[in-house]
């Protein structure tokens, strides 16, 4: 009966012995409770009492704990996604022959559940980093709402691990490419890096877990070490608390530069916000350990620590491809456009962070603004000019030429010509004369054929032929200090005496 008893009656049987004075029996007649129950209260002097059943009986699971038990660490070892839920264990108990209910089975599970997570409760010990010694990095995916749509970005964090000083920076994509130009705008707003470097095991860094921490990097990845001197060293997989910084910095970012929901206009408007909060955030905030310090004066602090910035990293992902006849190369599910000289023959992608660049044989053959999605066709309309050489009739209606604006006086040029007859064809040869003379001579042709209030093709190539013509030869004229104060005589009769005497 006693362990009945809820707080409240507790309480009222000592008021009424203790405060009140009543003997037990009153107190008995007035609660309706039994004097053994009174008397135990009150040679207790305990305010509480609690029952807790030493054992549960189980007649019907006693028999089935070890299949029980095998099932429960069985499904705990299975992947999150591949998890049973426990009434597909009960479920499978009862196909072994197990003839109870669902509660004893719910019941014991719940306690399975408890054992096992006081067994395996997880103790960390604080970790101390030097001025420089090392930083933390990590991804996060954040929702943004850019130019209108709502999108999922990115998040590069860089942090280091003495100062606490943050780094973030968005892209669209988690690519290696992404991961070089993260570390190199980080070393270059921290003017230096760490001797070591601590990262997960991601795929753009890590090729293969080995034995213990031993792993092999990829070998960009290495150069890019190699590059700032940095030692890269990465976690053990499923160990995040050994980054345990950069984790929580990832929340940290999330609630307080995320929320609520940001609405910006492009990648760069996103980004710059991004590094202002990071400022603004380490100029606010104590350090965690030195609490009269902020972490900005720590991070000055620790700035002449760093290794110096190496300087840019070229980091760029290479994968070769192949030139359409079109002049369009594919890559990233986008084609970019390369110079016409470079059909047939295989190029090598060079992709970076913001920029595309394909070589072919060493040479540049094309280079654009990177776009990212689907199925978009960027194009330099100067890769064309040679095939309109060969196909004029190209002019008017060719994909690269769409919304093409020409420079200032070659532009005029051509709405002028727009109206002419053969207009297309005078244009494609003032366009063609551009990769013999290059554009400035060109443009400069245009102009002075306009001042002239003229704009056919044959007037522009005849300027640019007269400006090839060397100029004529300059007289030099003789210096006065350079003048003989006697000139020789010319006097042929000393030979006629040299052939009489002869």
């Amino acid at each position: 009966m006693v362990g009945m008893l809820v707080v409240e009656t507790i309480a009222k049987i000592r008021r009424l012995h203790l405060g009140q004075g009543l003997p037990i029996k009153a107190i008995c007649r007035q609660l309706g409770l039994s004097r053994k129950v009174v008397r135990k209260v009150l040679r207790s002097g305990a305010t509480e009492f609690r029952y807790e059943r030493a054992e549960q009986p189980q007649p019907k699971l006693g028999a089935w704990r070890d299949e029980l038990d095998r099932l429960l660490a069985e499904n705990a070892g299975r992947a999150s996604r591949e998890r049973l839920t426990l009434m597909r264990v009960f479920e499978a108990l009862r196909g072994l022959g197990y003839a109870g209910g669902y509660d004893a089975v719910r019941r014991y599970a719940r306690g399975w559940q408890r054992s096992k997570s006081e067994v395996s409760a997880a103790a960390f010990v604080p970790l101390s980093f030097a001025a420089g010694e090392a930083y933390q990095f990590d991804w996060s995916h954040e929702v943004v709402v850019m130019a209108g749509a709502t999108m999922t970005v990115k998040v590069a964090h860089m942090r280091l691990c003495h100062s606490r000083m943050m780094f973030v920076r968005a892209y669209p994509r988690e690519s290696q490419e992404m991961v070089f130009d993260a570390h190199d705008r980080a070393f270059a707003f921290f003017r230096g890096a760490c001797t070591r470097g601590i990262y997960d095991n991601m795929k753009t860094a890590v090729e293969a877990i080995l034995v213990g921490r031993e792993r092999s990097y990829n070998r960009r990845f290495l150069q890019m070490c190699s590059h700032y001197l940095v030692d890269p060293v990465a976690c053990t997989p499923a160990s995040g608390w050994e980054k345990g910084q950069v984790e929580n910095q990832v929340g940290l970012v999330r609630e307080r530069f995320f929320s609520p929901r940001l609405r910006v206009a492009s990648f760069e408007e996103l980004n710059a916000l991004l590094l202002d909060r990071c400022v603004a955030y380490a100029r606010a905030h104590p350090h965690p350990e030195l609490r009269d310090r902020t972490v900005w004066e720590m991070f000055e602090a620790e700035r002449p620590s760093l290794v110096r910035y190496a300087g840019r990293f070229d980091g760029f992902h290479a994968v070769p491809a192949a030139v359409s006849k079109t002049c369009l190369v594919r890559f990233d599910g986008n084609k970019y456009s390369v110079s016409a000289s470079a059909v047939g023959k295989p190029v090598e992608v060079r992709a970076y962070a913001d920029r595309i660049e394909l070589r072919q044989d060493g040479r540049v053959v094309g280079e654009h603004r990177r776009v990212f999605g689907r199925a978009q066709m960027v194009f330099d309309p100067w890769h064309y000019v040679p095939v309109l050489a060969r196909k004029p009739g190209a002019w008017r209606n060719g994909a690269p030429f769409k919304d093409w604006l020409l420079p200032g006086a070659l532009e005029r040029v051509r709405r002028k010509l727009a109206g002419v007859g053969d207009g297309d064809r005078q244009m494609v040869d003032i366009l063609t004369a551009v990769l013999s003379d290059g554009l400035p001579a060109v443009e400069a042709a245009c102009a002075e054929a306009l001042r002239e209030g003229v704009h056919s093709a044959d007037v522009v190539l005849n300027i640019l032929a007269r400006q090839r013509e060397p100029p004529p030869t300059v007289t030099i004229l003789t210096p006065e200090a350079l003048r003989l104060r006697h000139e020789p005589v010319a006097d042929c009769a000393r030979y006629d005496s040299l052939r009489s005497s002869a």
